[in-house]
């Protein structure tokens, strides 16, 4: 069987004489295949360029053929131009070409607007097909790498949505940026469209649909007072807020998560950026939902999925309260039996007063270790929990997440407290009918003077650096 393949420029009358010749051949010889190529005209000379020394040709004229032998692995043996394979048909096949010149232009200029229609379509098709943009900043640390694999699995946002990750670091993390590119393009994640390391901070955020925030400050308080900390964390989101306001999306979803101030990271971001919707920005607390109710399946020796609407009040990486006055159980085994989706108070299964009031809030300094000190599992699991949640809904389900506040709950506004939400239809709204008796609304005070504390810090720093920069938080 004889191939040949037919490539030129797509306004190009020889290209044209060769494809009218190619198809009366492959319309009457039985064993003869043509594949054509045809190129925009400012695109030829180097698709000519990269084809030619890819095979070792030397060709300098639209078109270029050759024939492609089968039986020899796809080994594409040169004819040359036009008159090459005129010559060719005429001696072969005894077939030429009697196309007259102004015919054959005609041909080349529709050829050109065929390519060009072709062309377009497939930009549409492809524009059809956009992948959330998700960039990592800090993405050297453990939870980027247990946190990748989640994101593209497709149970975050749907098996039918491409992602592509952005890692950001500073240079001196790159050689392990370049390390989890390799791995995650190695496991050939289908929903993975792409994943790439960046080290210039100019070229951070473009694009983004969601920004997971994981940059941490080094805790030694023997060296470095509170304001020295605050004063990091505020220099780190100078630098992100502005680029997220210029490069990022309009609706881009930010996420503070990590093991130091992550209430105060969220809000320095919505203070450096005044631009950046405030209801898109949020700060995870998931974790220390999932490890309390590790610990309270553990003493009910059920599973900790059936644990729900546990919440979690105030500073996620500093002083919280969990409370468990709207928990409820699912599939507990006890006396008394119900459909799977029948719930029972939590508080009314637990006999065990003394341990609930001692040895569980005492605990909770335990479930801080397990929740800053974890090798990465744990938060890269919130991270993807809370992003299920956001895009999908989290029905009938309590979700702690720091928000920046207006009221609610008496908690005074313009701080980022960790509070319960539901997410549906992609946004999520507070849960402000749930009541709160007198005991908790007392701690939530006192968890509220913390924050305030942490905020009053940044403002005299960022007055100090900034003397504008704190109209947002202040209004």
């Amino acid at each position: 069987m004889a191939k040949l393949v037919l490539a030129g420029k797509a306004n190009c009358p020889h290209y044209a004489t060769a494809e009218l010749l190619a198809d009366y051949l492959q319309a009457n010889l039985p064993d003869f295949r043509v594949h054509k190529i045809t190129q925009h005209p400012e695109k030829w000379e180097q698709w000519l360029h990269d084809i030619c020394e890819m095979n070792g040709w030397e060709h300098r004229r639209s078109p270029i053929i050759w024939r492609e032998l089968l039986d020899r692995g796809g080994k594409g043996l040169l004819l040359g131009g036009v008159n090459d394979f005129l010559e060719y048909a005429q001696h072969y096949y005894g077939i030429t070409s009697r196309m007259l010149g102004e015919e054959v232009l005609d041909i080349a200029e529709e050829n050109l607007q065929a390519h060009i229609e072709v062309e377009k379509e497939e930009e549409e098709i492809k524009s059809l097909i956009k992948p959330l943009q998700i960039w990592i900043t800090s993405a050297s640390a453990p939870i980027c790498y247990q946190l990748i694999p989640l994101l593209a699995n497709g149970e975050v946002f749907g098996m039918t949505t491409e992602i592509s990750i952005h890692l950001l670091d500073t240079d001196q993390f790159k050689e392990v940026l370049c390390g989890i590119v390799m791995e995650a393009e190695d496991m050939a994640f289908p929903l993975l469209r792409s994943i790439s390391e960046h080290t210039e901070i100019d070229e951070a955020f473009i694009q983004a649909d969601i920004i997971i925030v994981l940059d941490d400050v080094l805790l030694n308080r023997e060296v470095q007072s509170l304001e020295n900390y605050i004063r990091e964390v505020s220099e780190i989101c100078q630098v992100y807020a502005p680029l997220i306001e210029k490069n990022a999306k309009s609706e881009v979803r930010v996420i503070s998560s990590g093991k130091t101030f992550v209430n105060l990271k969220a809000m320095m971001i919505m203070t450096y950026g005044p631009s950046i919707k405030p209801e898109n920005v949020i700060a995870i607390a998931t974790s220390w939902e999932s490890a309390a109710k590790a610990m309270l399946a553990r003493k009910l020796d059920m599973n900790a999925a059936g644990v729900k609407d546990i919440i979690v009040w105030g500073n996620v990486t500093g002083c919280n309260y969990i409370d468990l006055s709207h928990a409820k159980l699912y599939g507990y085994d006890c006396a008394i039996w119900g459909p799977a989706n029948f719930p029972r108070p939590l508080l009314n299964m637990i006999y065990d007063s003394k341990w609930l009031h001692s040895e569980f809030q005492s605990a909770q300094s335990s479930l801080s270790s397990r929740v800053c000190h974890g090798v990465g599992m744990l938060p890269a699991h919130a991270v993807a929990t809370v992003l299920r949640y956001w895009y999908h809904g989290s029905p009938g389900e309590i979700v702690s997440v720091g928000i920046l506040t207006k009221g609610q709950f008496c908690i005074p506004e313009g701080i980022v407290f960790s509070m319960p939400v539901r997410f549906q239809n992609g946004n999520w709204e507070v849960m402000t009918e749930l009541e709160v008796n007198e005991t908790t609304q007392k701690v939530l005070g006192r968890l509220a003077h913390e924050l305030i504390q942490e905020k009053l810090i940044a403002l005299k720093e960022i007055k100090e650096m900034h003397p504008y920069g704190a109209e947002k938080i202040t209004s």
